[in-house]
């Protein structure tokens, strides 16, 4: 008996331990405010290829939180500056939502957060004083249903509930919001919930370049701005307004509150004014944000910390108003094509590649990753025969290339597809992960060069061998890097 008490004990332990191990992570945005947008299923599907693993809706649209049953994606759900008022009066409207929105699709759908109203210190009808009044209820309806540990409660802001955020050391909140701002914290603080921020640098040097280089703005600058305060160096804005942030709780003694960024990206298209909203300048942004998020530096004030962030968004909206950068946020178009390439794994080249060549493979093939989950491979399969626009007639049954009937090698025939009608570039072979660029011809199935006329060679395990060296060398680093953050997680401990 003691030694079985041992053992859950050990294993509940190391579970928890894996969870403070978990690190900083990249989310996206899900905005709706659309009518030409995919169906939650297809949007489902496109999440999952894409590897994206978190993500923000901005409310609790029933068709979604289906569409994400079983995907393990975690969600972070809106309740609406709208609902504020009938949430803040009575607890009766946060239980009878939870029961009727939530309860029937948790926790097959992985809900790990909930956003009590957005940006309400911006919007014309200021809800503020409704804020902590509905957060509560919402706690207290999730721990009636016993989830109070498992989802959090919080609300977004935008920085402008900030007074001063130059220099960092000097931030400081509006004291004209402290009468909603100080219980916020409080309950923040008690319940271990994240303070919620939207940070666009993308405004700051719009609406000011003559003060804010665009090089610091996109994390490119080689130069540094030091806090005369502090001494600390900044090398892009960024990090300046999260530490704007602490050292503005640190102000008010919240030391403990961690900054969660709900929101955060660039445009990829603007008014003729909106010079800097290109392309270009999206996917310089969003790929150097991705890359020091998921390396772990934190902030110059908070080295080390982690950070979970949300790019905005994951589609192009067009009922949006305002200027024409507002409808051009996102990652895909509504066919679920690339607006620019992006890599979430933060390892993708920055520079855009423009040109295709369909017929020409320069000697390369992509095929399906040996290292891939069938899950992964069959998702990415109805991608490329889907939106990716691949003809994958010829895999279908009594077609020419149906045998062998197996998703890896269906997915070799579609990836390749994909990959030499668009470049035969490196992100064209990727599939979130699924995909491996091979130069030799791996002879196992015929139909893979259908697409490019090149004569079959020998077979060569040269590539298969180098992938499989690869993935043991990245397993050996996951290992260490896990048995080093268990040590020090389990020495916090003691």
């Amino acid at each position: 008996m003691a030694r079985g008490f041992r053992l859950i004990f050990a294993t509940s332990l190391l579970l928890t331990l894996l969870g403070l191990c978990r690190g900083s992570t990249i989310g996206v945005c899900y905005g709706r405010n659309a009518d030409d947008l995919p169906t939650p299923d297809k949007v489902a599907q496109l999440v999952q290829l894409h590897k994206i693993k978190y993500l923000r809706i901005y409310d609790s649209n029933i068709q979604v939180l289906k569409a994400f049953a079983n995907t393990g994606v975690e969600l972070m759900i809106g309740i609406s500056n709208s609902d504020l008022l009938p949430f803040s009066q009575f607890q009766s409207n946060a239980d009878t939502w939870l029961r009727n929105s939530i309860l029937p699709y948790y926790p097959a759908t992985r809900i790990t957060h909930i956003t009590v109203g957005a940006e309400v210190t911006e919007s014309p009808n200021n809800a503020s004083s409704m804020v902590v009044p509905a957060m509560k209820n919402v706690l207290t309806a999730l721990r009636k249903a016993g989830l109070h540990k498992k989802i959090k409660v919080s609300s977004t802001h935008s920085l402008g509930i900030l007074s001063r955020s130059f220099p960092p050391s000097a931030g400081a909140f509006n004291s004209s919001h402290a009468f909603f701002l100080k219980p916020m914290l409080e309950f923040l603080a008690e319940n271990q919930s994240p303070f919620m921020v939207d940070i666009y640098p993308y405004y700051a040097y719009r609406d000011s370049p003559n003060n804010v280089s665009l090089d610091y703005a996109l994390f490119e600058s080689s130069s540094e701005v030091i806090d005369p305060n502090t001494g600390l160096l900044y090398t892009n804005m960024f990090d300046a307004q999260i530490d704007a942030l602490y050292f503005a709780l640190m102000a008010l003694n919240f030391r403990t509150i961690k900054i969660m960024v709900t929101e955060t990206g660039w445009p990829s298209k603007g008014s003729p004014k909106e010079t800097a909203a290109t392309p270009d300048n999206a996917q310089t942004y969003n790929t150097n944000l991705i890359r020091h998020v998921i390396n772990d530096t934190g902030t110059p004030a908070k080295p080390g910390e982690d950070l979970d962030v949300y790019i905005f968004s994951l589609f192009n909206e067009n009922r949006k108003s305002g200027l024409e950068s507002e409808r051009n946020w996102g990652l895909f178009y509504p066919d679920q094509t690339s607006v620019y390439n992006l890599d979430m794994t933060g390892k993708g080249a920055v520079t855009m590649t423009t040109e295709t060549n369909v017929t020409s493979s320069n000697g390369t093939w992509c095929i399906a990753s040996s290292t891939a989950s069938e899950m992964d491979l069959q998702n990415a399969l109805d991608w490329a025969c889907g939106p990716g626009n691949v003809d994958c007639s010829a895999i279908q049954p009594s077609q020419p290339c149906f045998e062998p009937d197996n998703v890896v090698s269906h997915a070799s025939f579609a990836f390749n597809s994909y990959y030499q009608q668009n470049g035969a570039t490196d992100i064209a072979c990727s599939f979130g992960g699924s995909g491996i660029k091979v130069n030799k011809n791996p002879s196992y199935d015929n139909c893979l060069y259908m697409t490019t006329g090149s004569n079959k060679t020998a077979a060569s395990n040269a590539t298969t061998a180098l992938a499989s060296t690869t993935t043991s060398s990245a397993a050996n680093a996951l290992f260490a890097w896990t048995l080093s953050c268990l040590l020090m997680a389990l020495l916090s401990f003691l």
